[in-house]
């Protein structure tokens, strides 16, 4: 028989779920502005990135049908920042030095990372150890800067773009590249230290999109 309590403990479920679902939704509207905005300022790779980050982010509430499924608001707050820091500092010049906007290029390539460490974390069976989740964000940002950088070459060769092949020599770009993996290596571990440490630790993320053991929605919660 339901009692006092547990309709009180029922209404702070559903107000945190409802919460974090509005956040998670804010922050993709964020993320769809980003992505827009990048596309009208001339930079099509950097709005097809930050779109796929909103494609990742809405995959839980699509594939469940249910608006409150949704990812933390805290991983997509992290998102935000980095691409719209990407979008702001990219050509900007400080004291006679123009900016690349190269580091939080792959914290965001690392925040697309933990968007998908988080989803199976949380919305499917999967369980990973401490160390795999790490070692796993980790590969998974070192892949998606490989794919980021087979995009830039892709577009320099058939788009006429300049975002690799600008005219420095062969042996330059190509330790310029590896430079570039190696800081989206230590985004990634940083990531999954981030992961482990606040997501499957601190953050107290059951409450807010309840699942049973086989990743399914409790039925019933909606």
């Amino acid at each position: 028989m339901p009692t006092a309590e547990s309709g009180a403990g029922l209404r702070r479920l559903v107000e945190q779920r409802r919460l974090n679902a509005a956040l998670g939704w804010t922050f993709v509207s964020v993320l769809c502005l980003i992505g827009v905005a990048a596309a009208l300022n001339g930079h099509p790779l950097w709005s097809g990135f930050t779109l796929a980050l909103v494609v990742l982010a809405v995959l839980p509430a699509v594939a469940s049908r249910q608006l409150d499924a949704m990812l933390p608001w805290e991983v997509l707050a992290l998102a935000s920042v980095p691409s719209l820091g990407r979008l702001l500092v990219a050509g900007q010049t400080v004291g006679g030095v123009t900016l690349t906007g190269r580091i939080t290029t792959y914290v965001a390539v690392a925040a697309a990372a933990l968007i998908l460490a988080v989803e199976l974390d949380v919305f499917t069976p999967v369980r990973m150890s401490d160390s795999f989740a790490v070692l796993f964000v980790t590969i998974a940002t070192v892949a998606a800067a490989g794919l980021w950088a087979e995009a830039r070459w892709l577009s320099d060769i058939f788009l006429g773009t300049s975002l690799m092949l600008d005219g420095r020599p062969e042996h330059v770009i190509e330790t310029a590249l590896m430079w570039d993996f190696v800081a989206a290596t230590v985004a990634g571990v940083l990531a999954g230290i981030l992961f482990e440490l606040y997501f499957r630790r601190y953050a107290n993320t059951t409450p807010r999109y309840p699942v049973t053991s086989d990743g399914k929605r409790r039925e019933g919660e909606s």
